[in-house]
């Protein structure tokens, strides 16, 4: 079964604008250094230069590394990670079509520079796996014709080639080596020489042979691991800890506890026993969901009080690889991708061994279909396995070798997307030590792809064609099936570019029957160009489906492609029309929302069309099939709703990162969009607005006119002097006046209705902050709010806010009331709360009386005065949105002592980006286009396709069949999700009960859409019996039915005879 799903995808579903160069004039500052633990609290730095402008102010981030380009991947990384591969050299030897996707994905991730490698000239049978050649590069040599498209994809990277035979003394000049067609012997020469160099040079061997692939990595003989799986370490919030040999340490239970039995930890902030915040490493033992023991005799420590963070500290792995020669002979433990084919990598380890074997001894690939080559291959394997004196294997599974040997001269584009996914990933890792490397071979084969019925010799011959690498594994038919496919890909970000590469190499809808519509609404943006490589810088701004159509066209002219800019949702159900979908072959999801993958789900249940489902989140991947009647739908099954955390906790009692800047991002929404839209929304029609506010007469009403009324009148910016005053009250508002009165409301010494202290874990005591302009982060705050404010009211913003001293001297000149506590004042404290507002029996007079003093506002403003509200955009630097939310949520944290983080970590947060790398996209849509020629070549059983979830990072591989849907029966039938009932002959409501009558159902309701048609409860209802229904879904439902819509469709609930509930399909009815 496929593990959880996710809202994943390469996208984020919100709409941003083309990022404008940062000028040398307009530089930003941060609340926080970098820091690659991001757990840094102070030291930022002015640097001003010769016009006193500020140049930084504590952002610290490293010039070499482009945030906007780069900030889904760094999302992933890390900054430190992402410096290792700039300054990496990697060399790729072997430009067929798995060499070209490492390349790819290497290029992307933006290391140093990369090396292009093959002596071999492009056939046209390599143009069916590499979507860098064109028909016109046939006859040139593979890496010169690889160069120039792959150059446009990253002008950062340096890429050169080396066209000549290769000797061992040139490695040197890599960190990493990847050779993807190379013979056994000269890759043991090879590897041997980097696997002793000193320092040693990373080797990977790679190779896709028809449906079969293997991996080979060799890293050194001690290889660091510095992240084994990029987690951010566990942590958790002691509640208590026994004074014990071994302690106990106890911890709340907000959430449960990810520590393993070996992992080490340390402890902080711990009151009463002390001793344990000597930043000491603690063995834990016995972990368990809310507890622990660690390996340490507390006996004699202090008592413990209260408070407590308890740490996992990472601990570096190393490696010992074993060189290839080494290996061959003794592979250890292959990496499992699916179990049900437990017993094929010792198999296929000799079969890799025995087709470098017929390659010496003939000089070629074995043909496709010839049983003399395919009886070779098998004697080979037979004779290898032979002289196996360990690991001998008892069966040989001669048809799986047969397979092999026909189709092993094909580069087959799936099967080099996916590995050229698991392979970029392992040159990563070579160059960072971030993630577990593969350990040390892996083999996969997808032989369930192949056609079900046999094929005969003279299907695979070569056409001289494009595809006929292709067609030497799955024969001229179903390569005329893919060509005449009608396909529709929804979205055309990172999974849709990959798929789009993929079928235009496929040749699917490249014959005359086929086309190939692709829709997407969005627009390029820069940080897209990491990942989705059919756009180039030169198209931000332009329409994603219109780009990616144009690019895909140029890999494959005979592409028959239409790309729209619609969403598909149900408004545009006029543009997908009922003809659009049933002329479907199939559907493809590249979508980044849980919400559109549903809907679009439900449209492929109704039209019974195969959905094929996939989906990225960092390193991690998952794809599900979605085949009519065999298995369950993308609906079916469920991901529990994330946990939110309470309001209360957001806004009162904050004890992470997370909470600070939830808060940061609520306020900045609060402050600069919401309230300045309501403002619009009152100055425009002052009656109206007021009349509702009235009518509403609650709490909502009423703190909705209070902030409007503070926008008017007490708040009110007219000079940007006036912008500072409010950004520095709003500074002792927050970060000392309200931490104030909740310590005057709740002392730290406050106990709770059954006397335990109301401080205790996870709530942490805060604790006002002094504001200074000697402090970098207040002013950075003072900085960022007064100019945001200032917009809002369109007040020219002067130059010299840029200086840290003259902002000083204006910020000092703000008189800053002393603050008072008060008694009697709410704050909510319960959990369930869902509302900060509090009703009040005065809430009228209070709405009234604000009405009065907003009229009162309202007359001395210029008549055509409105607000501009700021919508939040966190992918432009230059607009000091991310620079507010981050000042934001790091004074909140340093309030509560709580670790602050750097704006680049507030931006993944805050903005809630979605971490994304190519390496995990190309994988996804490899192993999807594999599914492809199963259900374009028909007539596969469930236990030929295949799900899968991935994570690159540790790797780990897990491939299984898809659910089956629920089948529900009654009496002789049985139905299931995919079934829909048609009853057609315009009928009335009697004719449809009785219609359901004679299947022994009795209908008590029948309802379309919201609106209840037929209810047996009802006398009235009766006499609706006679009536058409396409009269009564017009009459009752008060629907319109277009032109091409020929019917409705309607929810029935039905009873059996015994009056027991049955569950029936959705039902159409057609009245034309």
């Amino acid at each position: 079964m496929l593990p959880r799903k996710r809202a994943l995808g390469g996208e984020v579903p919100v709409n941003e604008e083309k990022q404008e160069e940062e000028s040398s004039s307009k530089r930003h500052c941060s609340a926080a250094n970098d820091n690659d633990n991001n757990n840094n609290k102070n030291g930022n730095d002015t640097i001003e230069d010769g016009n006193d402008n500020i140049m930084a102010l504590g952002n610290g981030n490293s010039p070499d590394i482009d945030e906007d380009l780069h900030s889904r991947q760094l999302a992933v990384y890390g900054r430190e990670t992402m410096r290792r591969l700039f300054a990496s050299n990697v060399l790729v030897s072997g430009m067929q079509g798995l060499g070209a996707e490492i390349a790819k994905n290497l290029i992307l991730a933006g290391v140093k520079s990369v090396t292009l490698h093959d002596e071999g000239v492009v056939e046209l049978w390599d143009l069916s796996g590499n979507f860098v050649f064109s028909e016109d590069d046939v006859g040139k040599n593979r890496a010169l014709a690889s160069v120039q498209k792959l150059q446009e994809l990253n002008n950062s990277v340096v890429i050169s080639t080396l066209t000549t035979e290769l000797t061992k003394e040139q490695l040197s000049d890599f960190q990493v080596v990847v050779f993807t067609d190379i013979s056994l012997e000269k890759a043991i020469e090879f590897d041997n020489y980097c696997h002793n160099h000193q320092p040693p040079i990373s080797f990977v061997k790679s190779e896709v042979r028809g449906l079969f692939g293997s991996v080979f990595c060799d890293f050194g003989p001690k290889f660091t691991v510095f992240d084994v799986d990029g987690k951010d370490p566990h942590t958790g919030i002691i509640a208590s800890i026994s004074n014990d040999n071994p302690a106990l340490v106890a911890c709340v239970d907000d959430e449960r506890l990810e520590f393993q039995d070996g992992d080490l930890v340390v402890f902080s902030e711990v009151n009463g026993m002390t001793e344990l915040n000597d930043g000491k490493a603690r063995k834990v033992k016995n972990a368990r969901p809310y507890s622990f023991n660690i390996e340490e005799d507390t006996t004699e420590y202090a008592a413990y009080v209260k408070g407590g963070i308890v740490t996992q500290v990472k601990q570096p792995k190393v490696l010992n690889f074993k060189p290839l020669r080494e290996a061959l002979r003794d592979p250890g433990d292959f990496l499992l991708s699916d179990f049900s084919k437990f017993d094929r990598p010792p198999l296929l380890h000799l079969a890799f061994q025995a087709l470098d074997k017929f390659k010496l001894e003939f000089g070629r690939f074995p043909v496709a279909g010839s049983e003399d080559d395919a009886q070779k291959i098998i004697s080979l394997v037979i004779s290898i396995n032979d002289t196996l004196s360990d690991g001998r294997l008892e069966v040989i599974d001669q048809n799986l070798l047969r397979h092999f040997a026909s189709g092993a001269r094909a580069v087959l584009n799936p099967m080099a997307a996916m590995f050229g996914g698991i392979v970029g990933q392992e040159v990563v890792k070579a160059c960072s030590g971030k993630f577990h490397p593969l350990f040390q071979f892996f083999y996969f084969e997808s032989v369930e792809s192949l056609p079900t019925e046999p094929l005969h010799p003279s299907d695979l011959k070569p056409l001289s064609s494009r595809y006929d690498a292709q067609i030497s594994v799955f024969g001229s038919k179903l390569q005329k099936n893919l060509e005449d496919a009608k396909v529709f890909i929804v979205g055309s970000g990172a999974l849709g570019c990959e798929f789009l590469k993929n079928l235009a190499l496929m040749g699917v809808s490249c014959g005359k029957q086929g086309k190939l519509t692709i829709t997407d609404d969005d627009v390029i943006e820069k940080s897209n160009l990491t990942r989705q490589f059919l756009f180039r810088d030169w198209n931000i701004g332009q329409a994603k489906s219109t780009v990616a159509a144009s690019t895909a066209g140029l890999i494959n002219p005979r592409l028959n492609i239409e790309a729209l800019q619609n969403r598909a949702r149900p408004e545009t159900e006029n543009v997908f029309d009922d003809e659009f979908w049933e002329n479907l072959s199939v559907v493809i999801n590249a979508l980044d929302n849980v919400n559109a993958r549903l809907y679009i789900d439900q449209r492929c249940l109704y039209f019974q069309k195969p959905l094929l489902e996939s989906g990225t989140l960092g390193a991690c991947c998952n794809t599900q099939m979605v085949i009519p009647h065999l298995t369950e739908n993308y609906g079916a099954s469920r991901d529990p709703p994330e946990k939110q955390a309470p309001m209360c906790t957001v806004h009162s009692f904050p004890h992470n990162i997370d909470h600070c800047l939830t808060w940061a991002r609520s306020e900045f929404e609060g402050l600069l969009e919401k309230t300045p839209a309501e403002v619009n929304s009152y100055l425009a029609n002052p009656n109206e607005y007021t009349s509702a506010m009235k009518n509403a007469g609650d709490a909502q009403a009423r703190d909705n006119l209070e902030r409007i009324l503070e926008c008017l009148d007490k708040e009110r910016c007219e000079t940007f002097q006036d912008s500072i005053s409010w950004a520095r009250l709003k500074f002792e508002d927050y970060f000392a006046n309200r931490v104030k009165q909740l310590t005057y409301t709740f002392p730290e010494d406050a106990t709770t209705s059954n006397g335990t202290p109301f401080w205790s874990a996870p709530k942490r005591f805060p604790r006002p902050l002094q504001f200074s302009v000697d402090d970098p982060s207040h002013l950075c705050f003072i900085m960022a709010a007064s100019i945001l404010r200032a917009e809002t009211f369109g007040i020219p913003i002067p130059d010299w806010v840029k200086s840290p001293r003259k902002l000083a001297d204006a910020v000092n000149k703000v008189m800053v009331p002393d603050f008072q506590p008060k008694k009697g004042v709410k704050i909510v404290t319960d959990e369930k709360a869902s509302s900060l507002s509090t009703s009040s029996i005065d809430d009228a007079a209070v709405i009234n009386e604000f009405i009065v003093k907003l009229e009162q506002s309202r007359n001395q403003m210029s008549p055509g005065f409105r607000m501009n509200p700021i919508q939040f955009e966190k992918d432009d630097d230059t607009n000091y949105h991310m620079d507010l939310i981050a000042g934001l949520a790091n004074m909140r944290a340093r309030n509560y002592g709580i670790p602050e983080v750097d704006k680049l970590k507030a931006k993944f947060i805050a903005g809630r980006i979605i971490p994304a790398i190519a390496t995990s996209t190309a994988m996804a849509t490899g192993l999807v286009c594999l599914e492809l020629y199963k259900i374009l070549g028909g007539g596969h059983k469930l236990e030929d396709y295949r799900n899968t979830f991935a994570n690159l990072a540790l790797p780990l591989f897990s491939i299984a069949e898809p659910v089956p849907p629920k089948v529900i029966e009654h009496k002789d039938m049985s139905w299931t999700v995919w079934d829909r009932w048609i009853l057609k002959g315009n009928p009335t409501l009697r004719e449809l009960l009785q219609w359901l009558k004679d299947k022994g159902l009795n209908a008590y309701s029948i309802s379309y859409g919201s609106c209840l048609l037929f209810n047996s409860m009802f006398p009235k209802h009766r006499e609706r019996m006679d009536k058409k229904l396409v009269d009564l879904v017009r009459e009752v439902a008060k629907a319109v039915l277009p032109p091409y819509r020929r019917h409705f469709d309607v929810v029935v609930a039905c009873e059996d005879d015994d009056d027991n509930d049955v569950d029936i399909p959705q039902i159409s009815v057609y009245f034309r």
